[in-house]
């Protein structure tokens, strides 16, 4: 096995790689106030940002599914890779050189497979690219010329050419020290009668890349009239590459998406190449699929959602376009944003309209013109004789039964009375009742329920301070015995901001804090972050290294669930505005003052039970230990926190 990565040097990437850099390569990110940033999470679907990250502290929290940790447990989770994968990668991007334990530095052949994969990828890409330079290869760059692309846009498109012959990429790889199985895992080879043979042979190369920018697959278009495969081959599924999850041009297009809230769809790599180079730099592709689910949470955390987003598809003006258009309006409800149809004049794709007629034409197609929703009941109503009464009742019972999917009221009758004029019905009114009973129809039957707020489901649990919980009672967190939290209850209220402050600003309330005892805490979910907080040697360690003693905390937990909590706690903003040593201090008398009181009762209550039953002396120091007590509530109550 490889050996252990030396601490210090996992250390050094946590400091190295800002956590705000990582995550802003997989989704939007705004500012959310204290510090933090906002967006929607990447590891369930929301409609509205409850998901934070927090730079100065290196973390991450999600207040909606409750998942967080530090950078590394963010790329472990979206990526799906193990720890030393994970650490192997963010020390490659900040160039950093990594010691083990054990053997010294890791062989190449015992780094986790998906980075392996990664840099299969990766050295195939710079084969291609070379390969395109090749005499052979005239036929590609005659292929690229044809329809306007110079040796800048391949190059900067990263357009590689793959050799004909039978393994040329495999012998390769293989002097790279890429091992058989590796390449076939990796799809850029497959098995031949006498071992792995290239996959692509005397094709057109593009390298496809997730968010993140690493090359996970490729797409191959024919050259060669006597190559009998299809006119376009994707790499195979892989651990890396899943056709459903990936968007030819997402790399190069994500920070112009976010910026400018605004992403265009089109359906050819070489369509993506046009729209860029005509300054339509937020187009992307699919790869060899439909637009579906997955595609859209991709873009979703890119446009963060709000209701200036806008989505443009361009798809061509065949039947197959057509077909293509009505299946993206299916999931049209999936998006806050408003979708948009753009087809060419002639049926042109941005690629020949762009040859035929310029950038301009180009950036002008993508301009939105055509809601979506509209196209797609033309298409529906155009398939019936509006002419008679019965082809005009059949096209509005199909339309109207994808009017009724529109969750929003308001805009569902503005499109019910678009829909009375297509069909050529006067009584709008009528239309719109139908819609509406359609709409009640599928509420009943179970489609609808849960769905609350607009074009989404329910949104997660935020509170008016942009992130923090709602002040009600959440359900009891698993794992923990006692009463469900409370955040109504004064008592848990007080305890959550202590433990904020702890994890957030230690200084302001060490080293009181460190002396708190874990049965101070009522909540057992807040006992067991005490806990942790007292296994990493306690507030005190903050102050040195916030972020270390943040880390030490979090390892200090015994499973995800208070693991998740103590991320969470160290996000949350405040429900004080001003945090100081005045505010801090009231939490800590608060805290313990309760503690004294619920003392106070216990003893108290154990005497009235034991009645005349109870020893001379249990008696007399019962009683001294309640006046002790009671002092001592009395010097809090007036001294506050210089009574600690």
């Amino acid at each position: 096995m490889a050996g252990r990565i030396n601490d210090d040097d996992v250390k050094a990437v946590r400091d190295a790689v800002p956590i705000d850099a990582v995550v802003s390569e997989y989704l939007q990110l705004r500012n959310a106030g204290g510090g933090n940033l906002k967006g929607l999470c990447p590891f369930h679907d929301e409609k509205s940002p409850s998901f934070q990250v927090s730079p100065g502290k290196g973390l991450f929290h999600c207040f909606g599914c409750q998942e967080g940790g530090d950078t590394i447990a963010f790329v472990m989770k979206i990526d799906h890779l193990s720890f030393s994968e994970t650490v192997e990668r963010l020390a490659a991007k900040a160039g950093i050189t990594l010691r083990y334990e054990e053997g010294g530095y890791n062989p190449s052949h015992q780094r986790g497979e998906r980075i392996r994969l990664i840099e299969a990828h990766q050295a195939a890409a710079e084969f291609y690219v070379r390969a395109l330079e090749s005499p052979e290869a005239e036929i590609g760059r005659k292929f690229l010329a044809e329809r306007g692309f110079d040796q800048d846009a391949a190059t900067h498109f990263r357009v590689g050419y793959s050799p004909a012959g039978w393994d040329h990429l495999t012998r390769y790889l293989r002097g790279k020290g890429f091992s058989d199985k590796e390449l076939i895992t990796s799809g850029l080879s497959q098995d031949g009668r006498r071992g792995p043979i290239d996959r692509f042979r005397g094709r057109l190369m593009w390298p496809i890349s997730d968010t993140a920018g690493e090359i996970v697959g490729f797409g191959a278009r024919k050259l060669r009239d006597d190559d009998n495969g299809p006119k376009y081959l994707n790499t195979p599924e892989t651990p890396i590459y899943k056709k459903s999850q990936v968007l030819y041009g997402i790399d190069l297009a994500k920070k112009d998406i976010a910026k400018a809230s605004r992403a265009v769809v089109v359906e050819g790599y070489t369509d993506v190449m046009a729209c860029h180079l005509a300054g339509v730099t937020t187009a992307i592709a699919t790869c060899g699929t439909a637009f579906g689910n997955d595609h859209i949470k991709i873009l979703r955390r890119l446009l963060m959602d709000n209701g200036s987003a806008r989505v443009i598809f361009t798809f061509d003006g065949d039947s197959a376009g057509q077909k293509a258009a009505l299946r993206a309006f299916e999931d049209d409800q999936k998006f806050a944003a408003e979708t948009y149809i753009a087809i060419a004049p002639d049926g042109m794709d941005p690629c020949d309209l762009r040859l035929a007629k310029g950038d301009d034409s180009v950036r002008d197609l993508v301009e939105p013109r055509t809601p979506l929703f509209e196209f797609a009941l033309r298409q529906i109503v155009g398939r019936y004789d509006l002419e008679t009464p019965a082809g005009r009742a059949a096209a509005l019972d199909e339309a109207a039964a994808v009017v009724a999917k529109i969750k929003t009221s308001s805009v569902q009758r503005e499109v019910a009375v678009q829909l009375a004029g297509l069909v050529g019905i006067l009584d709008q009114e009528f239309v719109v009742r139908r819609v509406a009973q359609l709409a009640r129809w599928a509420r009943d039957k179970g489609g609808d329920h849960g769905e609350r707020g607009g074009r989404g489901g329910p949104p997660g649990p935020r509170g008016p301070r942009g992130g923090a919980p709602q002040q009600t009672a959440p359900a009891p967190a698993p794992g923990f015995s006692g009463p469900a939290l409370n955040l109504r209850s004064p008592a848990h209220r007080t305890e959550r901001e202590l433990l904020k402050l702890a994890l957030q600003r230690p200084a302001l309330v060490s080293p009181a804090f460190d002396a708190y005892g874990v049965d101070e805490f009522t909540a057992p979910p807040y006992a067991a972050v005490r806990r942790c907080i007292e296994e990493a040697g306690g507030a005190e360690q903050g102050l040195a290294d916030n972020r270390e003693y943040l880390v030490a905390v979090m390892d200090a937990a015994p499973d995800n669930t208070v693991r998740s909590l103590v991320t969470e706690l160290a996000v949350e903003v405040f429900i004080g505005k001003t945090i100081d040593e005045t505010y801090a201090g009231m939490q800590l008398v608060h805290v313990r003052l309760r503690a004294v009181d619920r003392r106070i009762n216990d003893v108290q209550g154990s005497l009235a039970r034991l009645g005349s039953h109870v020893a001379p002396q249990d008696l007399a120091a019962a009683q001294n230990e309640v006046w002790v007590l009671q002092q001592y509530a009395q010097s809090l109550r007036a001294h506050g926190a210089a009574a600690l």
